[in-house]
């Protein structure tokens, strides 16, 4: 736990020291138990991680603002509160937009970014989640499953079986598991997100930083094309799309994933 200004902040840390640590920004209804334990420790075996739960997250004591901003001053706040000079950002999903709104508050503190399962401020559909989350969950209801079967893998053979093995992969953790989120967080969430699709478009000529786009090619949630969208409007981006795959591409190709990353990383 760390004090960011009298709040309670749930993280966890691993991973060789190193002088630019990478932060990881969960996704919609995520708490720390849900990254996907080949990206965090494939990661952390040559770069310094950093996973934690933003205000009213899981553990983290507070309550979730319903505004992408405001999630991104708090996550600058928690970085400052670990006395840390510069960072690489991996965010996903929702925390992909956390992502880019630092970038913008502080372009000083971010030195990379590699963004995932995401779209900019405006995207198109991106304000229709909430509609797409409550259809998966209903699906998930009558099936007796989880909502991310329906909402990060197609429903193919192939992506049901890297469905069955990401959950296995979620369960390995068997002690000092995180905090389930709330209903408060949740529904906070939801507006964030709705919220963003909505407003106006940010300038992402702004963002100078170097960063590395990755999507499934068929996403349900995010709309694929919008990663190449924001490959066009970056000035220093990379895209990659991974084939019959979904929302949860990064996790169903995490063995192409990760080496990309820290090789982006690197260079």
């Amino acid at each position: 736990m760390l004090d960011v200004d009298g709040t309670a902040f749930a993280y966890r840390q691993l991973g060789p020291d190193s002088t630019v640590p990478v932060v990881f920004l969960h996704h919609l209804m995520a708490t720390l138990d849900d990254w996907d334990p080949r990206l965090i420790d494939g990661i952390a075996a040559q770069r310094q991680v950093i996973a934690f739960d933003n205000r009213g997250v899981g553990a983290s004591q507070g309550l979730v603002p319903a505004n992408i901003d405001e999630m991104a001053r708090d996550a600058i706040a928690f970085i400052r509160a670990m006395k840390l000079e510069q960072v690489d950002l991996l965010g996903f999903s929702m925390g992909g937009g956390v992502a880019q709104s630092m970038a913008l508050q502080a372009p000083g503190l971010i030195r990379r970014l590699v963004l995932t399962g995401t779209g900019p401020r405006g995207g198109g559909g991106i304000d229709k989640v909430t509609k797409v989350a409550v259809l998966a969950y209903l699906k998930a209801a009558l099936t007796w499953s989880d909502a991310r079967n329906f909402l990060f893998f197609p429903r193919t053979s192939d992506g049901k079986r890297a469905a069955q093995d990401y959950f296995a992969r979620l369960a390995e953790r068997s002690k000092d598991r995180d905090k389930t989120i709330s209903l408060q967080a949740r529904l906070a969430q939801l507006k964030a997100i709705r919220h963003w699709g909505l407003s106006d478009p940010d300038d992402l000529s702004a963002i100078e930083q170097p960063v590395l786009l990755a999507n499934g090619d068929n996403d349900l949630m995010v709309d694929s094309q919008l990663s190449v969208e924001m490959a066009r409007r970056l000035p220093n981006a990379y895209v990659t799309l991974f084939p019959n795959s979904g929302h949860g591409g990064i996790f169903q190709y995490h063995r192409a994933f990760v080496p990309a990353v820290l090789k982006f990383l690197a260079d």
